[in-house]
């Protein structure tokens, strides 16, 4: 595909970032992001342009949305989303996704954490390795806590175990984002749902681009303690059914080794290692009733699964237009031709 100056058509590009606290941080983003709002290449030749921003106030405590006002009257590439209260950031950064436009989407934090002039970093990556999804990968350490970095690792860590097909060691709010995947991801998922979690259910290839990150400055963290434990306890609710499936196998579990021990049970008694009165009977009852009731407990387990997935939104599918009419296509179509 070519432009009308006879040059190949550059990658559109939109970008969100989610504004909670970033009355200080945002102007210098912005102004970072204005350089890519012109055609330019990626370090591999590729043709980009950042043809919005969308800036989604998340209705935080510093006056971000008198920022956000006055840079959308500056620019006319800037957008900004107007939440009804806060949210949290995957809430905003969804509602900002299904405001975007663009063949990709990128997302960005407002503390200038992330460089935009990577976002080139991250199209070379999804075009080389045909990726619908692209996580920056730091090259250095997190600026945080050791606890901090300890806590999210071993967070990142259980859930990749629990959730089938996520990559939660990946996790970055830097990422790219094919554009159709990411709307539909937002159009679907539903309350309180973990957005890379999300995206992980309908995305074909996720891949890293390794990225250095920035010091996020002054600014103090917008997550406490309380925040962190709820962030963390919706990333593990949405990684799935998996522990209600340890619920079922339990029970099944159960069942299937309750007579043999009380077999055991019984022939220790017969053979007087044990005499006790009554103590047999009752492991056996016990170990019966268990097994009945963990089995019926997985029943209801694998029903609750169900209803989960169907209210965190867990699409049966998703269609998408062909991926050689796309902008992973877009190299290969222009070798055909």
């Amino acid at each position: 595909m070519e432009s009308e100056t006879g040059g190949p058509e550059p990658h559109r590009v939109s970008v969100v970032v989610p504004v909670y606290q970033g009355a200080r941080t945002l102007p210098a983003v912005v102004a970072e992001l204005a350089a890519s709002t012109v055609p330019r290449s990626t370090p591999g030749g590729r043709a980009y342009v950042v043809e919005e921003v969308v800036l989604v106030d998340d209705c935080g405590p510093d006056g971000s949305d008198a920022v956000i006002r006055r840079l959308a009257a500056e620019h006319d590439w800037v957008r900004p989303v107007w939440l009804s209260r806060n949210f949290g950031q995957h809430a905003a950064t969804l509602a900002g996704i299904s405001a975007s436009g663009g063949e990709w989407v990128v997302t960005m934090d407002e503390d200038g954490q992330h460089d935009p002039e990577h976002i080139g970093t991250l199209l070379d990556t999804a075009m080389a390795e045909q990726a619908d999804l692209v996580y920056a990968r730091p090259t250095n350490p997190p600026p945080h806590g050791a606890g901090r970095n300890l806590a999210s690792r071993s967070a990142k860590w259980l859930v990749s175990k629990l959730a089938r097909g996520a990559r939660a060691a990946d996790f970055n709010s830097f990422r790219l984002v094919l554009g159709e995947v990411a709307r539909s991801v937002a159009a679907y998922a539903g309350p309180g749902i973990y957005l890379d979690v999300a995206i992980s259910w309908v995305a074909r290839r996720v891949t890293t681009a390794p990225v250095p990150m920035r010091a996020e400055g002054d600014r103090p963290s917008g997550y406490d303690v309380r925040r962190l434990v709820s962030h963390f306890w919706r990333l593990v609710l949405s990684s799935g059914t998996t522990p209600l499936r340890w619920v079922s196998l339990t029970g099944a579990a159960a069942i299937v080794l309750a007579p043999l021990i009380a077999v055991v049970l019984v022939v220790g008694r017969a053979t007087a290692r044990w005499d006790a009165p009554g103590w047999t009977s009752t492991m056996v009852l016990l170990m019966a009733a268990t097994g009945a009731i963990l089995f019926a407990l997985g029943v209801i387990a694998e029903y609750v699964g169900m209803a989960v997935n169907m209210a965190m939104g867990k699409p049966l599918y998703l269609p998408v237009r062909d991926r050689l009419d796309g902008p992973l296509g877009r190299e290969r179509a222009g070798e055909e031709a």
